[in-house]
């Protein structure tokens, strides 16, 4: 198979060393749903199942030459990006991103780990409004992300999610996929999709499991498998449902670390 048959997504993220999310995650997400993946790290933790112990950014010449070799010699279809840490590191990838102009961007506002380390300064959130959200052609925030983003309140009910899921499409992005996890009451995970033309629901029902480490950088990365694929975005946010429900679902085969442990990415497979 040659080079320009094979989907190529791009993950612009911080690494892992544990394995369960970020640049791993994604490209093991990537890799499970047929899309060949490319990876441009902007910092490197030292973290576990149970906590990130270090954080150490990468420099912003090294991040400017890691995305510049990865366009100027595969062909992107599509482009998702995770903990970006700081202003200047966000400002430094917006710069890159104007200049290729990537046809798909997902942006996934990571701001806090499982373990509830802070992954973006609160100094970089206005930089990460203005900046990149408006370049994105989807954002993936979770409820907490949401409110950090408006400035408000967690919704507790459906119809809340629906007004806050609107009101984040106004910051700029194409669509906005609001991940309702963290909704309490409801026996299913619902998610949002807002197009600013009609609000679509995907339901999966909740799984038993403190497994779930990575589950944001995974769901966002899936869809991103999908739009470099060559889905639309609807048909690529529920393959990337179904794909993390399966994955959460077989998470406790793998038994990895002693905290929140990852998601069985490669659960068709192994």
């Amino acid at each position: 198979m040659s080079e320009r048959n094979i989907p190529i997504a791009l993950t612009i993220a911080g690494s892992d060393s544990g394995g369960g999310a970020g640049i791993q995650a994604d490209l093991k997400a990537f890799s499970a749903l047929g899309v060949y993946g490319a990876s441009v790290i902007t910092a490197i933790t030292a973290q576990n199942t149970r906590e990130v112990r270090a954080i150490h950014p990468v420099p912003l010449p090294m991040i400017t030459e890691q995305i510049g070799a990865v366009f100027d010699d595969l062909s992107v279809a599509a482009v998702k990006t995770g903990m970006l840490g700081d202003a200047d590191t966000v400002a430094c990838v917006v710069a890159s991103l104007e200049q290729y102009k990537p046809a798909y961007l997902v942006v996934d506002p990571v701001m806090v780990a499982k373990s509830g380390d802070a992954l973006l300064l609160a100094s970089a959130v206005e930089m990460l409004k203005t900046r990149l959200i408006p370049l994105a052609s989807l954002i993936t925030p979770n409820l907490p992300e949401a409110a950090v983003l408006l400035g408000c309140e967690q919704p507790t009910t459906l119809a809340q999610m629906q007004r806050m899921a609107e009101q984040l499409l106004t910051l700029g992005a194409g669509a906005v996929l609001l991940k309702g996890g963290h909704l309490e009451g409801s026996a299913d995970a619902i998610d949002l999709l807002c197009d600013g033309n009609q609000v679509c629901q995907f339901s999966s029902p909740r799984i038993a499991t403190r497994n779930t480490h990575g589950t944001g950088c995974t769901l966002a990365s899936a869809i991103t498998a999908g739009l470099a694929a060559g889905l639309n975005l609807q048909a690529a946010v529920q393959q990337a449902k179904d794909y993390i429900y399966a994955a959460i679902f077989a998470a406790d085969r793998l038994q990895v670390g002693q905290g929140h442990g990852p998601l069985h990415h490669f659960h068709q497979y192994w």
